[in-house]
């Protein structure tokens, strides 16, 4: 049995969970060839001292959102996010809710042409999103935040950025993008996820180890958000299980990561109790 961390968080706030007969989309960047079930997941948690867990939509899978509702059905101790076309009906949505969907996820990177979200369909989605209580989960690179968080922080949601916001991995965390993220954290309705500092270069793909530069610039931003945001404003995802770099990360390795972004126990503690309110009250 895995060791359990001393202080383990209450809630993870980003995996994935999939089985390999699931259709992808189009665009998927690669497909998985193994399962990862809410079983398997759950007994991660488990393993680790952690309760709660938060499903991120997918993109790989597209809008292919049935085997993690029918999980969230089984397991009251999951929420989830879902990738849906924005002009899903409220009945659809209040039935999702009722399932255990929390918020929607807005999967816009690696897009050659962003989706002008002041257009009549995404201003009906991003109402009902409000209305609903949920929020929206941004994924995308972060140079193209300073045109897209103005318009969802005129709609009035909530905005979760997974990934650290994605930082520049050449410019660093002075450019505009983590600028404007700054700037929207201050306005009191967006959280960042630290989670997944692997991610932020691309070069640690199948290679076996983490990239080296990515996890200083995920240090680094961690350090940032921490002194800028607070814990207040964070959330902690271990991003199991880890897709495309499944060879260079365990569960263990996302809680220690953890502690090396977070060192403070109290502000850890804190985090847990943002992510609490955000996705279980």
């Amino acid at each position: 049995m895995a060791a359990v961390m001393v202080d383990p968080p209450v809630v993870d706030a980003h995996a994935h969970i999939f089985t390999p007969d699931m259709p992808t989309a189009d665009a998927a960047w690669m497909k998985p060839a193994y399962a990862y079930t809410a079983a398997d997941y759950l007994k991660d948690l488990d393993a680790h001292g952690v309760h709660f867990g938060v499903i991120a939509g997918i993109s790989i899978f597209g809008q292919y959102n049935d085997y993690m509702i029918g999980e969230l059905r089984r397991h009251p101790r999951l929420r989830g996010t879902v990738n849906i076309a924005p002009t899903t009906d409220r009945y659809v949505l209040e039935r999702m809710k009722a399932d255990g969907i929390v918020g929607v996820r807005l999967q816009l990177s690696r897009r050659q042409q962003l989706p002008d979200l002041a257009s009549e369909e995404y201003r009906l989605l991003l109402r009902r999103v409000a209305d609903l209580g949920w929020h929206v989960h941004l994924a995308l690179e972060g140079a193209q935040m300073p045109a897209v968080l103005p318009a969802l922080e005129a709609s009035g949601v909530r905005i979760v950025l997974d990934h650290f916001a994605h930082p520049d991995q050449h410019e660093g965390l002075a450019n505009a993008g983590f600028q404007a993220v700054l700037r929207s954290i201050a306005k009191g309705r967006t959280w960042v996820k630290l989670s997944a500092g692997f991610r932020l270069t691309w070069l640690s793909t199948h290679a076996g180890a983490p990239d080296p530069r990515a996890m200083q610039l995920a240090r680094e931003a961690a350090a940032l958000l921490l002194r800028e945001a607070g814990p207040e404003r964070l959330l902690w995802g271990s991003d199991a299980p880890f897709v495309g770099h499944e060879k260079s990360l365990t569960y263990a390795d996302a809680l220690a990561s953890f502690a090396e972004w977070v060192p403070d126990p109290a502000a850890r503690r804190r985090m847990t109790d943002t992510a609490l309110q955000l996705y279980f009250s």
